[in-house]
Formats: C-alpha cells, structure tokens, sequence
C-alpha cells in the first residue's frame, strides 16, 4: 500500500527511532489498515480504545502494526513501541519514555515511579494530546491491562491470545490472500521468479508471511533456486509431519526454518549446537557477553564453543547471514525469533534439552554483575533479566544460579520494580521450598528480600509477619550470628521502624551492630550500613546527640569507603544533617544539608529519590533559620517532583505535603498551608494505621494551623487528641509529645486558661530540661512560652527572671535576627511544628 506523499507532511513524531524500521517488501494489507484506521478513528478524542490485532503466530501482525505507523506518523506528535511479550519488561519500556514527555528518568526515580508518571501524563494529554502506543506480542492481557494509557491518544496492541476480544476491540489477521502473497515475493525477489513460481512457493507455504519472508530471505542470499528450494520443502516437510509439530506453528513455515539449518549443520555443527543454546534463552536480544563473561561456566555441551574465539565468532557470523540469528551490532546483541526458539527446542531431545536448560542458566549466572546495589551495573540486569523466566533458572538448584535470581530481584527493588519482584520472590520461595525445604539458607534469604518488598509497597503487617517468621527460623537453622541472620536481623528492625516500633527497633539494631562490629569490624560496609540504620533509630527516639555522633562517625567513613554506592553515602549525609538540624544547630544543619544537595544533583541528578530527600531536608533547615522565602520556594519544587514521581499515597510525598504546609504556615499564606496539610494527612491513616507516631504527630500541624484559623477550641482537642496517642506510642518525654505539648500550651492561653496553660507549660519545661539540653530549642521555646504564662498568672518576678535568662540563650544560640528570637522580644507566643523524618 503505497503512501500519499500529498497528504502526509515530512515530519516526523518524537521518538520515532523507538519504532522497528519499517519493511521496504510490505505489500497488500490494503483492506485491514483501512479497517483499523477507521476503527481508530471512532473513538473520541477524550478517552484512548485500545484496539487489539488478533491471530496466529507468523501472520504478520507486527509487519501490520510498523506499517500502520508509518502510513500514519503524521498523525501523532509522539508514537512509541513497547515490546510486550515479557510482561516483566514492561514497566521500564513505559518508563524509558519519560524523559520524551519532559518526565524524570527512571534512572534517577526507579521504574515503578517512572511508568506511573508515564501512565498519568499520557492520560492528562500534556504534553501530546496526539500519540500511539503500540504493545506488541502482548500475550496474556492480565498482566498488560494496567499499564494500558486511558487517554486522548491512540492504543494499538498485537496478539496471538484471543482473549483479548473479551477486553478491547478486536481486529483479526489472517494469512496473505494469495495475490498479495505472489506480490510480495516477487517484489522481495526483485523478479527473479516467475508468477507460477511465486504461485508454487505460495502454496507450499500456506501464504503464511513470515514464511514467505523466510524463504525468500534464503532464496535471495543463497541464490537456491525455486525448485532447488521446493525439493528440499518437500523434503523437511515429511521429516516434520512425522514429529507432530504444534497446529499453531504451520508446517510449512517450519519447513522452511529448517531448510536454513540443514544447510548450516553439514558445514558448521558448532553453530547449530550455539543456536540450539540461544532457544533457550527469552525472545528478547541476548547481550553478547554472556557468552565471553560467562564461558567458564558452562558445561561439556558449549565449553568447546565459548573457549574458542574464532570458532565462536564464525559460529555467530554463518547464523546470522543465514538469518537464523539478528545481530545487533549496536546494543551488542544477538536474538532469535520465538517460533525458531520454539522449534528448535522441539526437535532437542528431553536429555539434551536439560542440559542445553543448565548450561543457558550457568551462563547467565556466570555473566551477572557481582553487586546489585551498584547503580552503574543495572543496565546488565535489564538486559539478563528478559531472559530469567523463558529459561527455567528458577527450577535449577545450583547455588551460583539462585545467587544470581536473588542478585535480580534485589535489582528490581533498588530500580523501584516492586511488584515484579514480588512476583519472582513468591515463585522463588514456593519453588524452592518445594525442592530444598522451606528452612534452606536460598529460601531464608528469598523471604528476607520479600520482607523489604513488603516495607517498599507500605505492607508493614504483612513484613512484620514474615520477618520476625523468618528471624526466628535462621536463628534456629543458621545460627544467631551467621550473616544472613544478621541481616535478618537488620531487616527486622526495618520493620520495627516502619510500623512505629521506634524503641524495639533501636534495640534490635543495637544487638545487630555488636555482632557486626564484633565479626566483621567497624570498617566493614556491611558494619556502616547497620551503624546508619542505628542513627535513624537515635533520631526517631529523639536522642540527637546519639544520633549526632553515630552518623557523624558512619558518615566519615562512608566517605573514605571503596565500592559504596553514591545513593548510600548521600543517606548517611542527609541523616548526618538531619540529626544536627533535630538537635537544634540550625544554621551548621542548613550548611550541610546544602553540601549534601549538591551533591545529590550534580552525582545522581535533581530528580533522585535520594536527591529528593536532601532537597527536603534542606528546605527544612532554611525553614528553621529563618529563611522562609527561600524554603518555600525549593519545598514547592521538591513537592511536585515528588507527586509526580510517587503519587498523594507515598510516603516521602505525604512528608513533603506536611513540610510545605510548615513553609506555607511561616510564609503566611494559611489557608493554603490548611489545604495542604489536609492533603498530607489524608494518607496517613491508611498508609501507616491510625495509631502509627507520624499519624498522630502529623495531628500537631493540623491543631495550629485550626487556632491560627480563629478555632482554638477545635485546636486543642485536635492537640489534647494527638498528645494523648504520642505518650502511648512513644512516651510522654519524647520530641514529638513535648512539641504537641508546647502547642497544647498554646491553645490553653489562646482560650484565656493561663493557669492550665502555666500549670501545662511547667510540666513541659521539666521534662525538656530533663531529656534536652537548657540550649535545646524545645527548651527555649517552652521557656518563652512559659514566661508569658507565668506572667498571666501574676508570677511577675518568676516571670521576669525566666524571660532574661530564656532571651540571652535565644541570643546566642538562634541569633537576634531571627523569626523566633523577633518573636520573643515582642512578647509573642512561639510554635512549633512536626517534619516526618523518613523511616
């Protein structure tokens, strides 16, 4: 079908070279591109109807697809192809269009984030209203519909399942009729065969396209001709009826593959024995190095293969001019078609195929990065990771095997791929369980990853269940002091933390670092990594000055480490500022936190998860300083980064949501800083329970910004309320229950109860002179507040003395320019308010 130079303008869509290079030999289809053209254009321009090209393998569905985008790609301002037949792979195929839709990287942000953003800009139509998004061999629409865009562009999916009809609108492909069959293989042969031979071949192959193009792909580059080529059909045709071939894979076109590998198996058997290897790895592109990487490895079937450089390169070369194998020079990539994988695999015989099975496992473990937490080693995992689940490594109980499956799934969950790596993790588990027993080491150390996935997707019963189980298992299987139980261990505590058990959390960690400290030493990573988890804990049971040290420590050697990854020590930077921020050093904290933002955007990019984190805290710390317009201004930027990445529901987004609603507060824009704070504690209570720390914490914002709005009788019973479920949680003496305590005092006094206030106020002041230093800022505003009570109440001498003392300590520690010591002069009353720290 030719296209109409006059009616289709020269330009080109965004992210055109993401679609397959369209095939110069396409011919007829005339009548089903009209027909899904037409079909496309019925819907609306409001809400995308995907439409689903159905039929059998080998059928042209693909061709179908690339020439409709072709035809059409004036059309659309972005067309983008997602191959589709890897469910797994999907997500970060999504997600590699983000930086064309002006989104973040899923580099810097994780897969899971990226694609969502993907998903909810393609749906809102900015910045393309106008795009296609092509799926193609989506076989099993349950694991695709969801990541299906719903919006004002175009869905085309293919497809041999034909379940798709009972979820989109369905057009059905067939075999070429015979006149567009002769067209195309007399246009592809450039003449070189006559109508009654194109009519012969035609017939002997049953029209099917991608048999046609097979064999003239052989014709024209063996110059075999037509009755050379049908005598030898004829031939492998009757070898292959006898083996029962599946009634989807035709006969004919079987016939032809094979015609290809007869002629290469005389001449080079090594070739056949790689290509026979290659069925079993996925259909997607196999990285070339896994055969250099991994070659000692492998077993007695490929080792004579891989030890020979020139025999395996001549090997690939012959493969590939005979089209039995693309080469991707490029991506430095080799890949097979499914059908010829799946005929090859067929015609193996069942010992020789589990051992084919083995070595392509032993290969893949053998070519595996050694570290998945190192950031520059992903992209081999992505590669490796298409062909886990076509190859059946999960079945194999090799120890190397297992170490690289659980290598994989801890890359899915530092790219941020959750979901599918829950999915491998409860096959691993049950599999495993099933051959080894449910207490082996490989299984352990599966549960251990689950655990962490559960604590990623905010499922803290479920990893609470499962963690302390599984604690409790390696402990009597392994021992208390073997590795992977101190990692257990860590892991628990994780989970502890994340459900608010701050206390059990610390104390978990704390028998975790001695053991650490003790086998393996400080300097060990391993060590750091538990010693940063034990500051946190500091920091979440407010003792800043632990805190303080700890991650002072862990920071400094972090520094000085090899191999540690830079999302790592940008961590132990930001809990650094953190911890000397909460103890009350706002300006050295500011400092830091800037230092450590820096780094954050020129290391990993201003759209990192962990770069995010940082600008977080820094607007915080410009915040505490007093410098109020410049903390609103990066809070506002950090915030919608961060829903756009994440959505309303996660947490870092829910934490931002409360501190921009701080910096609306001290900005004085309250109404807005009311809608935000709303904003962020509509999540609480279902993303951590309605008694977890933060959800009652969170209440603190909500209760002064309700008395700064007039209601401070509404304000107290929101503090009263808050107070009373911090003391439970997490004590009476803790930072978060004496801040909603200095506010509840506030709330008294705005009422005209000085002396409850007075009464309130004293309580407060020794408990924070108890648990924080006289210098502390809890102790400084509570003593402020305190002096203005004491006043109302007619303690004027008592008063008088607190208020000197209280303003020389504000002068030296806060500086006399700041809001609060501003405040203090004026005879104002001083709030405070909650930042939640990341668990």
């Amino acid at each position: 079908m030719a296209e109409n130079s006059h009616s289709i303008p020269a330009q080109v869509p965004k992210v055109w070279e993401r679609v397959p290079k369209r095939n110069p030999n396409f011919t007829g289809r005339a009548d089903l591109l009209s027909a899904l053209r037409k079909s496309i254009n019925t819907v609306t321009a409001v809400v995308a109807q995907p439409r689903a090209l159905q039929g059998l393998g080998g059928v042209g569905k693909t061709q179908l697809a690339i020439e409709y985008a072709w035809q059409y790609r004036a059309h659309y301002d972005l067309v983008w192809w997602v191959s589709a037949d890897q469910p797994m792979l999907v997500p970060s195929a999504l997600a590699a269009m983000a930086p064309e839709l002006g989104l973040p990287s899923s580099t810097s942000t994780g897969v899971e984030q990226a694609t969502q953003s993907v998903l909810r800009t393609l749906q809102n139509g900015t910045p393309y209203r106008s795009w296609l998004v092509i799926f193609d061999n989506a076989e099993d629409p349950e694991y695709i519909k969801d990541y299906i865009p719903r919006g004002p562009g175009h869905v085309l999916i293919t497809s041999r399942n034909s379940r798709w009809s009972d979820h989109e609108a369905t057009i059905q492909v067939d075999v070429f009729k015979r006149e567009e069959s002769m067209a195309f293989l007399r246009r592809r042969l450039a003449g070189a065969v006559s109508e009654a031979e194109a009519n012969q071949l035609a017939e002997m192959l049953g029209d099917l396209p991608l048999a046609l193009e097979q064999a003239a792909a052989l014709l024209s580059r063996t110059l075999m001709s037509v009755d050379e080529y049908v005598g030898l059909l004829e031939k492998q045709t009757s070898r292959l009826l006898s083996l029962e071939k599946a009634p989807t894979y035709p006969q004919s076109m079987t016939a032809a593959w094979q015609v290809s590998v007869s002629q290469l198996e005389d001449r080079i058997p090594e070739a056949v024995e790689l290509l026979r290897c290659c069925a079993f790895f996925g259909p997607e592109p196999i990285p070339r190095d896994v055969f250099r990487r991994g070659n000692r490895a492998v077993g007695p079937r490929l080792a004579p293969i891989l030890s020979d450089t020139i025999l395996l390169t001549n090997a690939l070369s012959n493969l590939e001019r005979l089209a039995l194998v693309k080469v991707e020079p490029s991506t430095r990539t080799l890949q097979v078609h499914r059908l010829n994988q799946a005929l090859l695999r067929d015609e193996t015989p069942e010992d020789a195929r589990a051992e084919l099975r083995h070595e392509v496992h032993l290969l893949l473990a053998g070519s595996a990065p050694n570290d998945p937490d190192d950031t520059s080693k992903w992209p081999a995992f992505e590669e490796l990771a298409a062909h886990l689940e076509p190859s059946g490594l999960i079945k194999c109980q090799e120890p190397a095997v297992r170490k690289f499956a659980l290598d994989l799934v801890r890359y899915l969950y530092q790219r941020g791929s959750y979901n599918p790596a829950q999915i491998l993790l409860d096959q691993y588990i049950q599999r495993w369980s099933e051959t080894s027993g449910e207490r082996h080491s490989d299984v352990l150390v599966a549960r251990i990853h689950l655990g962490n996935v559960y604590r990623a997707l905010t499922l803290y019963t479920k990893a609470h269940e499962l963690d302390s189980q599984t604690l409790e298992m390696m402990r009597e299987s392994l021992g208390h002091e073997h590795t992977e139980t101190l990692w257990a261990t860590s892991s628990y505590a994780s989970t502890l933390r994340g459900r608010g058990d701050f206390l059990l959390a610390r104390e978990v960690d704390e028998e975790a670092r001695e053991a650490y400290e003790r086998l393996m030493g400080k300097e060990d990573v391993r060590t750091l990594r538990v010693l940063n988890n034990l500051g946190v804990d500091y920091i979440l049971t407010s003792e800043y000055a632990k805190a303080h040290e700890v991650l002072e420590e862990v920071h400094l050697k972090m520094s000085s480490a090899e191999g540690l990854g830079r999302r790592l020590l940008l961590h132990s930077w930001s809990n650094l500022g953190r911890a000397v921020r909460l103890s009350g050093q706002f300006e050295v904290a500011t400092d830091l936190a800037e230092e450590a933002y820096g780094y954050g955007v020129a290391q990993l990019g201003d759209d990192n998860p962990a770069t995010l984190l940082a600008a977080k805290d820094f607007a915080i710390s410009l915040r505490r300083s007093g410098r109020a317009p410049e903390a609103l201004e990066l809070m506002l930027d950090t915030y919608a980064r961060l829903r756009r990445l994440y959505g309303d529901a996660h947490a870092d987004t829910m934490a931002a949501a409360l501190g921009l609603s701080n910096a609306l507060r001290v900005s004085g824009q309250h109404d807005e800083a009311l809608e935000m704070v709303h904003r962020g504690l509509t999540h609480y209570q279902d993303v951590f329970g309605p008694d977890h720390p933060y959800t009652h914490a969170g209440k603190i914002n909500l209760a002064l910004l309700t008395r700064l709005g007039g209601n401070a009788a509404a304000a107290r019973e929101i503090s009263e309320d808050a107070l009373a479920g911090l003391a439970e949680r997490v004590s009476r003496d803790h930072d978060y229950a004496l801040t909603c305590a200095i506010n509840l005092q506030n709330d008294l006094a705005a009422l005209g109860r000085h002396d409850a206030a007075r009464r309130l106020g004293e309580e407060t002041h020794r408990r924070v002179q108890t648990y924080f230093s006289p210098d502390h800022y809890l102790s400084l505003v509570c003593a402020a507040n305190l002096s203005l009570d004491l006043r109302a109440t007619g303690a004027e001498e008592e008063a008088g003395r607190l208020l000197a003392e209280t303003t020389r300590r504000f002068d030296l520690v806060m500086g006399r320019e700041h809001p609060d010591s501003l405040a203090l002069l004026a005879g104002e009353r001083i709030d405070c308010d909650f930042d939640p720290p990341p668990i």
